[in-house]
């Protein structure tokens, strides 16, 4: 039995009454805990194409390359996916069995939110209860904010960006040291200072927009350390 009969096979289970707990109680050891965590991830990449209320054609190709479905495993991988969007249980439910099972392997986590993130983006919007739905399997994964944040850059336009990237910094320096690297960069970037040194106007503008980044990457700094 393929790997994709299998994972349909307790997706049926499930819809059929059987209950998440109970189906995931049965596919806990090895090897089947490949086919739980397989579940888990089609479950939330399902749940995530919908966030924004509908699934485009272009979000279903994203999780297809996401999850890299062989062309002979498409039929069982579409069955897979509309029972786990059509499933009652809840996608927190779901992250929170992916953390158990792989707490202590943050790089396979920040994969499946790579995964995520590119389903989200596959439609060219990114939709602010898609949003909603990452920050909070983030939480669940225990992903510091500051990488969430860093992320979210990467893959949203506009985005705000990792604050210790915006000022140059790394998360571990202590306080005092990014506080002079933001004081050194206000200097810089100030529009007063920049003009003095006949810097065109246009340029002044873009400094504009960012000394109001740098002041702000500062202040998520200040309170994420309080």
């Amino acid at each position: 039995m393929s790997l994709w009969s299998r994972i349909s096979d307790a997706l049926s289970a499930l819809s059929a009454g059987e209950g998440l707990t109970a189906v995931f109680d049965k596919l806990r050891a090895p090897p089947e805990r490949s086919v739980a965590f397989a579940i888990a991830v089609i479950a939330l990449g399902a749940k995530m194409a919908k966030a924004d209320g509908q699934v485009t054609r272009d979000e279903v190709t994203a999780f297809r390359e996401v999850f890299h479905i062989a062309a002979k495993d498409e039929a069982g991988a579409a069955r897979v996916f509309d029972l786990a969007r059509t499933d009652v249980a809840g996608f927190e439910e779901y992250a929170t069995r992916i953390h158990a099972m792989f707490s202590g392997e943050r790089e396979t986590l920040t994969d499946l939110l790579e995964g995520l993130f590119h389903i989200a983006m596959a439609d060219g919007f990114y939709h602010p209860n898609e949003d909603a739905f990452l920050e909070r399997v983030a939480a669940i994964f225990t992903v510091p904010d500051r990488e969430f944040k860093a992320l979210r850059a990467r893959f949203v336009p506009d985005a705000v960006p990792d604050p210790y990237s915006v000022l140059g910094v790394a998360p571990d320096q202590p306080v005092e040291e990014i506080r002079l690297a933001w004081r050194k960069l206000v200097r810089e970037n100030h529009p007063d200072a920049m003009m003095a040194r006949g810097v065109p106007e246009e340029a002044v503008r873009l400094a504009e927009k960012r000394m109001i980044d740098i002041n702000r990457a500062w202040e998520d700094i200040q309170s994420s350390a309080r």
